[in-house]
Parts: C-alpha cells; structure tokens; sequence
C-alpha cells in the first residue's frame, strides 16, 4: 500500500506551483483571481463547500466548529462523491495537491478534505 500520507497535501493556490505539487487540484467553487489555467490540473469545485454553508461561515453567522461537520457533510452529495473518487484515483498514481485560495490551512476546507481523504483512504 501506498504512503497515502505524502500522495495528498494542500496548498495555497496563490504559492507557486512545484514540481512535488504533482497533480495539482483546485477546490474552489469559483475560479481565483490572477491564477493561470496552466497552473492547475484539475478543477473540481464539488470539492468547494456549498454557496450557503461558505456564505454563513464567512459572514460570521456560523463558527468553525459549526462548519466542519457541515462540510463534510456535503461531501455526501452525489456529485462530490463523485469528485472524491477522482482524487482517490489520481492519488493512487501520483501525489495530488488540493489547491485553494484560504489564507489559514487551519480555517479551510482543503485541510479539512485532506484528512477526509486520508481517513478514508482505501
């Protein structure tokens, strides 16, 4: 088996990409400002927490802990299952990188579908 531990990690989209980046992943639901279409592989912005859920969290009408179960929570729809095993296929292959814009890996959605993936890993 694998060490699925080094075949995903996160990233900023805005760092510069990097040849250990691998396949590099974007889980935005919106296209980032100033970022290439080269500089990402992949868009799968099923991976991006749902419009409503982001707002709230933004907004200061939710907290982060009131977030978390919520965003893994969505990632129960169909059409994120979907990208998850996307991800799960191309990390079999090489290391993929998931790529979005938060400033705090801490507060962000892409370290939280890390250790979901990770968790899961098969």
């Amino acid at each position: 088996m694998p060490k699925t531990t080094r075949r995903i990690a996160t990233k900023r989209v805005y760092e510069p990409a990097a040849p250990a980046d691998g396949t590099r992943v974007l889980i935005m639901r919106y296209w980032p400002r100033g970022i290439r279409r080269e500089k990402v592989d992949q868009w799968l912005r099923d991976l991006a927490p749902v419009i409503p859920l982001l707002r709230a969290f933004l907004d200061g009408n939710i907290t982060w802990a009131q977030y978390r179960p919520r965003y893994l929570a969505g990632l129960r729809r169909p059409e994120a299952q979907a990208a998850l095993a996307q991800v799960r296929a191309l990390a079999r292959r090489r290391r993929v990188t998931l790529l979005c814009g938060c400033a705090d890996p801490q507060r962000c959605h892409r370290t939280l579908l890390q250790r979901h993936l990770l968790d899961s890993a098969e």
